[in-house]
């Protein structure tokens, strides 16, 4: 089973919103290990989950910038087997590319791919498999399928999601059997992480932005929907996306994966048909502006993080 992970918030406020916390026994909150627990439990557990929180985020901080540490470069995340195609038919700009340029050319009529606009080397570092896993893996995550309107929802522990369930896609598994977490979010829990994300400078005038965090197996991704306007680097891994603008409706079925049309739809094409569509490497931040169709496909264990400006 192949699932990927998504963790939205709210940027820069933090929302009031959260899963409950893990339970943690003291003292004075003895009525704990019974299943009926106390005012004073159900007062005191929540509260020692949450000032335990930042604790391990602050070692895991320190951790990662600790003298002499070192990362794997891939982040400890598996490699995928998914070919990849050289092709990018997307425009691509570098940090010279100014915000009046970028209203002009891109921001209202077709995406771009944004190359050296930000340094998040400091955000990746602490991305990695093993330092997740050490800050949040007794966290709950949610789950929904990867179809185009996601019904079905699972919670699981973090840890369970990362060692269990994260695993290459299954070609012939449906989108709406897949497991993808997408649209839920906890600020609360994640919030010291995507602190430390810088995001891409350029804002659509009456947008305010919201962050997703995602990790997904190889092979995995979400087939052809729309929303507003917004960006998605990755951190760890590659990802291809396909892009259609708002007027040129893909052929697909809401409940065929990406890779599943890839196999299938894609190569019967023909050219006026072709999405546009690109490879995305760490450090690169994709730009699509509001409305227009895309999908897509982790062709590795990615790690990534969009801004929707909505």
């Amino acid at each position: 089973m192949a699932v990927g992970l998504v963790f939205t918030a709210p940027s820069p406020v933090a929302s009031s919103r959260g899963l409950p916390g893990s339970v943690v026994c003291c003292s004075r909150c003895r009525p704990c290990r019974s299943r009926s627990r106390s005012p004073m439990a159900r007062r005191c557990l929540p509260l020692l989950s949450l000032l335990l929180l930042p604790l391990a985020w602050a070692w895991a901080w320190a951790w990662a910038w600790a003298p002499g540490s070192t990362d794997p470069p891939d982040g400890g995340w598996l490699a995928g087997t998914v070919p990849e195609e050289e092709r990018c038919t997307v425009e691509r700009a570098d940090a010279s590319l100014t915000y009046s340029l970028f209203l002009q050319r891109f921001a209202f009529s077709r995406p771009v791919i944004l190359r050296g606009v930000t340094d998040n080397s400091a955000f990746r570092s602490l991305c990695t498999r093993e330092k997740l896993l050490a800050a949040f893996g007794a966290r709950p995550v949610r789950l929904s399928t990867a179809n185009t309107y996601s019904y079905r929802k699972v919670d699981v522990p973090f840890q369970e999601y990362v060692e269990q369930l994260l695993k290459p896609q299954d070609p012939a598994r449906l989108g709406s059997d897949t497991l993808y977490f997408f649209g839920d979010n906890n600020f609360t829990e994640w919030g010291h992480l995507f602190q430390q994300y810088v995001a891409p400078p350029f804002r659509i005038p009456g947008t305010s932005p919201a962050y997703s965090f995602g990790i997904a197996g190889s092979g995995s991704g979400v087939p052809f929907h729309w929303h507003g306007p917004g960006y998605s680097e990755v951190i760890f891994g590659r990802k291809r996306w396909f892009l259609y603008p708002p007027d040129q409706t893909p052929h697909f079925h809401p409940n065929e994966t990406t890779l599943a049309w890839l196999h299938h739809t894609y190569p019967t094409l023909p050219p006026a048909q072709q999405p546009l569509e690109c490879t995305l490497r760490p450090g690169e931040v994709l730009y699509f502006p509001d409305r227009w169709w895309h999908a897509t496909l982790n062709l590795d264990t990615s790690v990534f993080i969009s801004t929707f400006l909505g």
